[in-house]
Parts: C-alpha cells; sequence; structure tokens
C-alpha cells in the first residue's frame, strides 16, 4: 500500500464538552467534507485506531475513561485536542470538576484545533496533515 494513501483510523472521546466541537465532528463525514473519502475514519473501538481525538476538558467523570481509552490505542499512536476546551483555554477551564485540556490531563497533544468551536475545514485539514505526517511524507 502507498503511505501517501494510508488512512487514519481515530477513536473520539468526548471528555466532558458542550458538544458544540462534536457537532463540528460530525459535520465531517457528510457530502461537503466526505472526510473517509480523504483517508480519514472514526472507528467504535480503540484498539482500532491510531489515534485518539479529544473533545471538552476533561472532567472529573471522563478521566479515569480518557486514560482507559488511551492506554488501549496500539503504538504507534497520536493524539488531537480539538476545541479550546480540550487545548487548555476553554471556558471551562476553571470549572471545580475540570482537569484543564488533554495535556494537564493525559499528555501533551500532537495536533491541537483550537476554536469555539473551530470549524469543519480546520478540523479536516488538521486531521489530514497528521495523516501525512502518519504515513512519512
Amino acid at each position: 500500500m502507498n503511505p501517501m494513501w494510508r488512512t487514519l483510523q481515530a477513536r473520539h472521546v468526548d471528555a466532558g464538552s458542550c458538544n458544540g466541537c462534536e457537532q463540528e465532528l460530525t459535520h465531517l463525514s457528510n457530502r461537503v467534507y466526505d472526510f473517509q473519502h480523504l483517508g480519514l475514519d472514526i472507528v467504535a473501538s480503540p484498539r482500532q485506531a491510531d489515534t485518539l481525538i479529544v473533545t471538552g476538558p476533561v472532567n472529573d467523570t471522563m478521566y479515569l475513561a480518557l486514560h482507559t481509552v488511551w492506554e488501549a490505542v496500539p503504538s504507534p499512536k497520536w493524539l488531537v485536542a480539538i476545541g479550546d476546551c480540550a487545548a487548555g483555554c476553554g471556558v471551562f477551564q476553571s470549572a471545580y470538576a475540570s482537569h484543564g485540556g488533554v495535556a494537564k490531563a493525559l499528555r501533551t497533544p500532537d495536533v491541537v484545533v483550537k476554536g469555539c468551536p473551530p470549524e469543519p475545514r480546520q478540523i479536516l485539514d488538521a486531521l489530514n496533515q497528521l495523516r501525512h505526517k502518519a504515513s512519512g511524507n
């Protein structure tokens, strides 16, 4: 298989967001963006993934679940923070049940897409850049 055509298999975890970023992420599957045609896919199991996409500020309820999913993703693996909350600069950062962004709760993400929420094109461009990076191009 030509590495230029490598498919990025991503598992998404909503770590306590307001669902704005999830709506924009969902738009990537419509006929305008058609992210599967571009070599990106959201998978059901972290064991099938090579990328973990996180949205939300990582609240108390999702802290352990996020770690469990991250450990289940086989290496090599990449971490993507989508939205200001996951990036560590959103409106929920100082909430009593918030652990801050992904960098505080897990590790520094490989890709950060800022915005509240970011537009689908921004998300798609960032994931596509990661796909090329992952394939060695």
